[in-house]
């Protein structure tokens, strides 16, 4: 059963609050295979600041290296953020731009790429109704995992209910990602709370579920293709397969 003395609900954003579409994304053949991806989008982009530098493959290369770079630092125990506009600039100096060039035009493509991935995230009504539910009962805070700061309070506010929310953090605006306890503990101090006021709300068992078992906050898990729980994760204390069901666990 769900404690129903809960001060606030906290939740996370992708894949709990808002779902993006990767079907929005051009394709790219790269390395034998289409993927999906804002690439498409960058190259004009590339070509007109680079001329006859710009070299397609050498780009998504370079980009492929940074980004493996990248996934590998934030899986450390800091889980550390790196911004989308780090990523691009440690790109293009692998491309061997200067550090201005490379930080003007690495701002450049940040711009391009989030605008896409905005366009492609929304949130379903059912999940806004929850929220609007939930809120006449609880306060609200909402923790992103999200490389840019930006973009991610823009989604938030794209979905109508940011008014709900007494705090919102993204990862990007702390340097720290979740499981982190550091991040954790931000929200704390912004809403001015015990981590026993609150239940935290995600759909990933490491980042979510351990991140806020460890914070010392109650969890409620999205499990939403019915997996099972890793092994060093502690058990969540609600399971559901969407956000749309917590007002019925929290008894509403």
């Amino acid at each position: 059963m769900a404690r129903l003395d809960y001060k606030a609900v906290v939740i996370d954003l992708f894949d709990t609050l808002v779902n993006w579409n990767p079907e929005g994304l051009p394709l790219v053949e790269w390395r034998g295979r289409e993927i999906r991806s804002t690439a498409p989008l960058l190259f004009p982009k590339l070509k007109e600041a680079l001329g006859e530098r710009f070299d397609r493959d050498r780009f998504m290369a370079a980009h492929e290296i940074v980004y493996n770079d990248i996934f590998s630092q934030r899986m450390l125990a800091e889980a550390i953020e790196i911004t989308c506009h780090e990523r691009f600039e440690r790109t293009l100096k692998k491309l061997e731009l200067g550090d201005d060039e490379a930080k003007t035009l690495a701002a450049h493509l940040r711009k391009i790429h989030m605008g896409r991935v905005r366009e492609v995230t929304s949130a379903p009504e059912a999940r806004l109704d929850a929220m609007r539910k939930i809120a006449e009962h609880y306060r609200l805070g909402l923790i992103s995992n999200f490389d840019d700061a930006e973009t991610g309070h823009l989604i938030v506010t794209d979905t109508g209910i940011r008014e709900l929310f007494d705090a919102v953090i993204i990862s990007a605006d702390t340097g720290i990602r979740k499981p982190n306890p550091i991040i954790f503990n931000s929200i704390l101090e912004m809403m001015k709370l015990a981590p026993r006021d609150i239940l935290f709300v995600g759909d990933t068992a490491h980042e979510d579920v351990l991140g806020a078992k460890r914070a010392g906050m109650h969890a409620a898990w999205i499990n939403r293709r019915g997996i099972e729980l890793p092994e060093d994760v502690p058990a969540p204390d609600i399971i559901i397969k969407d956000l749309a069901e917590l007002p019925v666990a929290l008894g509403l």
